[in-house]
């Protein structure tokens, strides 16, 4: 009999739902952010794995959402001169009526 991956069992004539492959990580903190998210953990009641996946989730969006935001502003303020040039060629309409 083959053997089935660590922590499923297959059962012959039953598919299983494949889940997303994960990867195993030691992480040092220091006491006090260890403590702080122990408290996290109770007061949340979820795991230290789920708590650390979502803090690590939103950083990451955090950076992607911060670089996106440079690259605009960046964009607009290479755009800038002509964008108060077509502004001006355009400033008689703003007092046309229709």
């Amino acid at each position: 009999m083959k053997s089935a991956p660590r922590g499923r069992l297959r059962q012959k004539g039953h598919s299983m739902p494949s889940l997303p492959a994960t990867r195993r990580v030691v992480i040092d903190f220091p006491e006090p952010l260890f403590r702080e998210t122990e408290r996290a953990v109770a007061e949340f009641s979820t795991s230290r794995s789920s708590l650390v996946r979502a803090a690590v989730e939103q950083y990451l969006e955090t950076l992607r959402r911060k670089r996106l935001d440079e690259e605009l502003a960046a964009g607009y303020a290479a755009n800038s001169a002509i964008d108060r040039k077509i502004a001006s060629e355009f400033s008689a309409v703003d007092y046309e009526t229709f």
